[in-house]
């Protein structure tokens, strides 16, 4: 038996104990009592608006607990944007929205570069 064929062996066998597992779970209506039964599964991830090239790195990223450029600037920008909320107009506000107009047109320009290529 060659490596290929050894493998699709652990994969059937693999499979085959999945579906014993979801078999016994049906039957003993496990699965039923779930509050997804009978809806889409929804991952709410943003998997399926991420690009295709994109999601494998993504993942890895999300896996790891590391969040893209993008997301951290995000983060910060929000950050910003709640500390200015009730800020007067002195010298010290007007440069903190200034920074945050600055943050969100780099934002802006990186998800349409990302938007347009695929890659930053």
């Amino acid at each position: 038996m060659n490596a290929e064929e050894k493998r699709h062996q652990r994969l059937k066998l693999l499979e085959d104990d999945i579906g014993r597992k979801l078999a016994e779970s049906e039957a003993s209506g496990e699965l039923r009592q779930a509050r997804s039964w009978g809806k889409p599964l929804d991952l709410g991830d943003g998997y399926d608006d991420t690009p295709t090239e994109l999601r494998m790195g993504m993942k890895i990223l999300k896996d790891a607990g590391v969040v893209p450029p993008e997301v951290e600037l995000m983060r910060d920008i929000e950050a910003l944007r709640v500390s200015l909320e009730g800020a007067g107009d002195d010298a010290v506000a007007k440069a903190g929205r200034q920074r945050l107009s600055e943050m969100q047109q780099q934002l802006a320009l990186r998800l349409e570069k990302l938007r347009g290529s695929g890659t930053l």
